[in-house]
């Protein structure tokens, strides 16, 4: 085909009018060939339509993205429903209509960017070029721009929106998922992510906003613009110097004999925990060199999340068994989340759950408190938080110490919100997590840091430690995994078979002969065991989670993943300290837990995927 012929054809597939049966989908074509200018993801669309294939176009343009528990994520690429140039320009004109009617003082405050090492070269698509674009939208709009320079790790945006008193800020950013995927994290001036009522009146001005505006598409007012500002110096720096904070035995730290292995996935964590080990005053930790830098196709890993344990870290324990070195520390690749390795006297590894390190941190802070505090210093102003799938740990450990333990729905977003009303009422909060190894030490950030949590490992012995727990307060074991089901119609249909399950709006009441005491639905608010039958916890319409508790003393949650195709589920045996038979207590979990699957996920007869390990 000439050149000539080529331009022809492109021109006419412009400006022809669509045909494909739908007028949603001829209109939504049109849009885009119209709107987008990013050469490769019109080219991905342009071969589509040619191919006529009309349900794949149909799946890419007739939906949008919304927000999950960790913003808007999806895979990069064309179509309304993915990551791309265009629907980035699109979240940011509607950010910026909204922030606008929220803020008389949005151009004097200014507004945070930062992003990952993520990229895709089939959609010529790249964390870097998404956060220039965000920049550009708002430059365009005289609207002062705090982007950073290079890349950093996620909760560097939260801290900076504080710090700089900013009205919002944005990470571009998948965190742990797959290589394909990409993200758009969205934090409002608290520091803490958007929950209701701003995500969805968010989308609402996104969808009033959706041809880019002139300006949108120039992203050399990155380049040019006396209103764009790098704060990656001085954030780093002013996050360096709170760290010192929590940094409780830094003359023990430098000198210990402790050799620890990093690995930062091929993400963004190596230098800056590098520079927090300074700070702690621990020697520099050994990096795995295959993964110390960033590469967006996470050459060495199958899937980038820590959380999936010996599986992922092999590299990590190899070099760590070669250099004599106990303790490996993983950070996923925007080094918000960490987990921790420890060899045992019997030469066997340890990969600590999410769950178990929160006990450890959480102890060690309030162990630490203790020590510190001030004469007149209340115990029942302190606080600690956990996400309601997480390990109940904290909250026997409040019982018996006297602070006070909340638990908030599923997802960072809810603990950072509520610590912030927690401060602005005179309460202090000492540590917060997730089962999902996310953790916050503190409230210098407002959302999960996996920098900041090297605190931690001032504490030697992790896994006897671990055995100390046991006694002051009673055996904790909970298992956590999940289902891969890329059928919503599926998902679905598992959740209302629960809320009808011998006859209609009826809730099981045995699982295999299992005896369930209470259910909790938080799609619908339902609550059996309390008064009024309506749950305490928010309502989440958008997503499937119900938790049962058993006779037994066990609790266990089926929730969807607000990030990834994924059916969870989290089971927990909580024991008194007067309880020592933990194989009897671990075989019971065990056996439920295989009652759960049978009986209420059935992955045979729904096609679900078993998580590979």
């Amino acid at each position: 085909m000439t050149e000539n012929a080529e331009g022809d054809l492109n021109s006419n597939l412009l400006h022809a009018p669509y045909h494909t049966g739908d007028p949603q989908l001829d209109t939504a074509i049109g849009q885009w060939l119209r709107w987008d200018k990013n050469p490769k993801t019109r080219e991905q669309i342009e071969n589509l339509l040619r191919n006529g294939m009309n349900k794949e176009l149909r799946d890419r343009l007739c939906c949008r993205m919304t927000f999950g528990t960790a913003g808007l994520r999806s895979a990069m690429g064309a179509g309304f429903c993915y990551i791309n140039d265009l629907t980035v320009i699109q979240s940011t004109q509607g950010m910026y209509k909204y922030l606008e009617r929220c803020f008389s003082d949005f151009k004097q405050r200014g507004f945070v960017v930062g992003y990952d090492t993520r990229g895709q070269v089939t959609s010529s698509c790249s964390s870097q070029r998404l956060a220039k674009l965000t920049a550009a939208v708002l430059l365009a709009k005289d609207v002062p721009v705090y982007l950073f320079s290079r890349y950093v790790p996620t909760p560097f945006v939260p801290y900076a929106v504080q710090e700089l008193n900013a009205v919002a800020g944005v990470m571009i950013t998948a965190s742990h998922n797959r290589k394909e995927d990409n993200g758009y994290k969205v934090y409002w001036e608290n520091g803490a992510q958007i929950t209701s009522p701003h995500d969805k009146e968010i989308l609402k001005c996104i969808e009033e906003c959706v041809e880019p505006w002139n300006g949108s598409w120039n992203d050399n007012l990155v380049d040019t613009s006396p209103l764009k500002r790098d704060p990656l110096q001085d954030i780093c720096r002013r996050y360096m110097d709170d760290l010192k904070k929590i940094c409780f035995y830094r003359e023990l730290n430098s000198k210990t004999t402790l050799k620890f292995v990093h690995t930062s996935f091929h993400g963004v964590g190596h230098d800056y925990v590098q520079l927090a080990f300074q700070v702690f005053g621990f020697k520099p930790p050994i990096p795995v060199p295959e993964q110390k830098d960033p590469d967006p196709d996470f050459s060495t890993v199958k899937c980038p999340n820590p959380e999936e344990g010996e599986s992922v870290l092999e590299l990590s324990l190899r070099l760590a068994e070669k250099e004599n070195a106990r303790i490996v520390l993983a950070t996923d690749p925007d080094a918000d989340r960490l987990a921790v390795a420890e060899l045992q006297e019997n030469g066997v590894w340890k990969v600590f759950t999410g769950n178990e390190l929160a006990a450890l941190f959480g102890w060690w802070m309030f162990d630490c408190w203790k020590k510190s505090k001030s004469r007149n210093a209340d115990v029942k102003n302190i606080y600690m938080l956990a996400t309601t799938v997480s390990s109940k740990i904290l909250k026997a450990i409040a019982l018996k110490e006297g602070f006070h333990f909340e638990e908030t729905l599923p997802g960072f977003k809810w603990i950072g919100s509520r610590i912030k009303d927690l401060l602005e009422n005179g309460k202090e909060v000492l540590f917060s997590f997730e089962e999902s190894i996310g953790f916050l030490c503190g409230t210098s950030v407002l959302d999960k840091d996996g920098v900041i949590l090297l605190f931690g490992i001032s504490c030697s012995n992790f896994f006897g430690a671990t055995f100390n727990f046991i006694n002051l307060y009673g055996y904790h074991i909970s298992k956590t995994s999940y289902f891969l089901c890329y059928d919503p119609t599926t998902i679905k249909s598992i959740f209302e078979r629960l809320r009808n399950f011998d006859s209609p709006k009826e809730y099981p009441k045995f699982c295999g002969t299992f005896a369930i005491l209470h259910v909790r639905d938080i799609t619908t608010g339902y609550d059996s065991s309390q008064p009024n039958k309506k749950s305490v916890l928010p309502v989440s319409k958008s997503s499937q989670m119900i938790t049962f508790t058993f006779q037994n003393g066990c609790v266990a949650t089926l929730r969807t993943s607000g990030t990834e195709p994924k059916i969870k589920y989290y089971a927990e045996m909580c024991a008194s300290p007067d309880q020592s038979d933990t194989a009897l207590l671990e075989e019971e979990l065990k056996k439920l837990i295989d009652a759960l699957i049978e009986n209420f996920l059935e992955p045979n007869k729904n096609g679900l995927t078993w998580r590979s390990v």
